[in-house]
């Protein structure tokens, strides 16, 4: 059975280019930390129309960014999401760099969500993360224990519209309704919070409403996934969470009435 989603996993890559590689600071240990862990491996087996993933890591573009945002975490960042500084004093990410690396490795990626967009069998987005299971210092949950899966559609914590954000990316029945399919596996769930989402989500989102399709993020606490005591993933953990994920998705297809189509998977 494969059904018609849109499944993107953009910060499931730990790989650099060797040319933006010699200019960074950061050990390779460093780099993996920007990495949502487990988050390819989770999602990429889903039985979806197109599957798009990272090939590189976050800090030689970052995808879940607005191409034309500029500061300090921007879609080229500057320090990561510890904020330890990126590059070493003698490498300045001029416009020119910008440009560069958007049209190599940015857009390609984004023209391609855009053309899976415009095919009819197309009903949904999911943009796939993972996340820390305590918040850290500069989330806006700090210090706080955070639920297993986390979806967002830039809605307040029911799902509804906040005055602070613009528009949902999708209504809030659905949003409950991917709430207790999750729940029914035997993940805590909220809604929005600690996040809204982020430009992927929203971007399209904004695109989506307009033609019955729904746009949602969804992050998975990657504490499910990693050994007790480690930092290191478990392959018995990582396949009690991708089955149960499997089971939840079965259902919210079932539930939004969505027929299967044909499979395609691209890194971009």
């Amino acid at each position: 059975m494969k059904l018609p989603f849109v499944i993107s996993i953009p910060h499931c890559s730990s790989m650099v280019p060797e040319e933006i590689r010699q200019s960074m600071v950061l050990s390779d240990l460093e780099i993996e930390e920007s990495v949502d862990i487990c988050s390819k491996e989770i999602f990429q087996f889903l039985p979806a129309e197109v599957i798009l993933y990272a090939q590189w890591s976050r800090l030689t573009v970052d995808l879940n960014r607005d191409p034309r945002r500029r500061d300090k975490k921007g879609v080229i960042a500057q320090v990561d999401y510890y904020g330890r500084t990126i590059y070493n004093s003698g490498f300045i990410v001029d416009e020119k760099e910008i440009e560069r690396r958007l049209e190599k490795y940015y857009r390609p990626f984004h023209k391609r969500l855009q053309e899976a967009f415009m095919h009819h069998t197309i009903k949904a987005l999911f943009d796939c993360h993972s996340l820390n299971g305590i918040g850290p210092a500069e989330a806006p949950d700090a210090g706080g224990r955070r639920k297993d899966v986390i979806l967002s559609n830039n809605g307040d914590r029911n799902g509804n519209p906040d005055g602070n954000r613009g528009r949902i990316t999708c209504a809030p029945e659905y949003m409950h309704m991917m709430k207790k399919a999750f729940e029914t596996e035997g993940f805590s769930v909220s809604i929005n919070d600690p996040y809204a989402g982020g430009f992927i989500m929203k971007h399209y989102g904004n695109q989506l409403p307009f033609n019955g399709k729904i746009s949602v993020q969804i992050e998975i606490n990657h504490d499910l996934c990693l050994a007790p005591s480690s930092k290191y993933p478990s392959a018995e953990r990582v396949n009690n969470v991708k089955n149960r994920v499997l089971q939840a998705f079965l259902e919210i297809a079932g539930k939004l009435d969505l027929a299967p189509d044909a499979n395609t998977r691209q890194a971009i």
